[in-house]
């Protein structure tokens, strides 16, 4: 068996874009990241990423320098790279899967599942929640506007009625630095134009209520493999109050962290800047703006914008020096 070496310092990490996707993007990314240009149909760069594209792993999957598998390297060492306390409660699994997201034309109307009804229809260990930190402005649509019977919901889906499904959901203007959380269950979409970071539980898994203009099959792809019968059931249909909404999308841009406290059972995500202290701790670093230094024991490390660092356990503490603004996506509490 090859011996992995022990995680040491932080990694910055390269843009990795698995191609072909269903919907456009991929310039705003590369605009972020200072690259020349994109690939089209590449909207989305997986970052620090154990998750495989849903049927075609290794895609999706983020590797190091030396060709290992970002998974491979944390099962080999967990605690150098999660730490003990995480991996006496949760193994050698990071809990975590951060993303570049750019919607180059409106996403479909979707929801994802939640860990119960992941673990208990698709064998698999997490759901998806997940939150957005806008980095562009635009619109997202988020839950109901109001509750609606299910089966009238399904005839919408059978019928590919894209107007009346995306009139069903709350349009929500978003401008830099809010954030909006995504519970499990909740029907969403993200308007063309918005760049995004998105933090989420580590599974690729949608159900998807429409395909009309997308490049897939939404009849043989859109439901998990479990039939939109079963898939429909993990759909939350009640509508969202103001106070459900309030509660979800937040503009507070002072806070080092303003994701709905519900987030916190599935991940943490903070926007850090000069003087920040990180104590040791799995992360991933995006640079969003400004110049940056992350000073650890293994030395120092310039965050430039559009940047994206990779940070194990084994890193110990460190502190970020500079006039940027760095956004730090960690694992849930151990």
């Amino acid at each position: 068996m090859t011996l992995l070496p022990r995680p040491a310092g932080p990694i910055r990490l390269p843009a990795n874009q698995p191609r072909a996707r269903f919907y456009r993007g991929g310039e705003r990314i590369a605009r972020f990241r200072g690259a020349a240009d994109a690939e089209p149909y590449t909207p989305e760069d997986w970052v620090g990423s154990v998750t495989a594209v849903r049927g075609a792993a290794p895609i999706g999957q983020t590797y190091l320098d030396d060709a290992t598998l970002l998974a491979d390297a944390i099962a080999a060492d967990p605690e150098g790279w999660l730490g003990a306390e995480h991996v006496q409660r949760w193994g050698a699994d990071p809990k975590l899967l951060v993303k570049l997201l750019d919607a180059g034309q409106r996403l479909p109307v979707h929801a994802h599942p939640s860990g119960d009804f992941a673990a208990a229809h698709l064998g698999v260990a997490h759901g998806k929640a997940e939150a957005w930190y806008i980095l562009s402005p635009g619109v997202v649509y988020l839950g109901l506007r109001e509750t609606v019977d299910p089966t009238h919901l399904r005839e919408l889906v059978d019928g590919q009625r894209t107007p009346e499904l995306l009139a069903l959901l709350n349009p929500i203007p978003v401008r830099p630095h809010d954030t909006v959380y995504v519970p499990p269950g909740t029907l969403h979409a993200i308007g063309e134009g918005v760049l995004l970071a998105e933090v989420q539980e580590p599974e690729d898994l949608s159900i998807l209520l429409e395909w009309r203009g997308f490049e897939l099959d939404g009849v043989a792809d859109g439901h998990l493999d479990l039939g939109f019968d079963l898939a429909l059931s993990a759909v939350r249909t009640v509508g969202e109050t103001a106070d459900d909404l309030a509660r979800l999308v937040r503009s507070d841009h002072d806070a080092t962290s303003s994701l709905a406290d519900e987030a916190a059972e599935y991940f943490r995500l903070e926007r850090l800047g000069d003087g920040a202290r990180l104590e040791p701790g799995f992360r991933v670093l995006i640079a969003l703006e400004g110049e940056t230094a992350l000073t650890t024991a293994t030395g120092e490390l310039a965050l430039p914008a559009g940047s994206t660092t990779l940070v194990p356990f084994a890193a110990g503490a460190g502190r970020l020096a500079g006039s940027g603004l760095v956004l730090a996506a960690r694992p849930p509490m151990p």
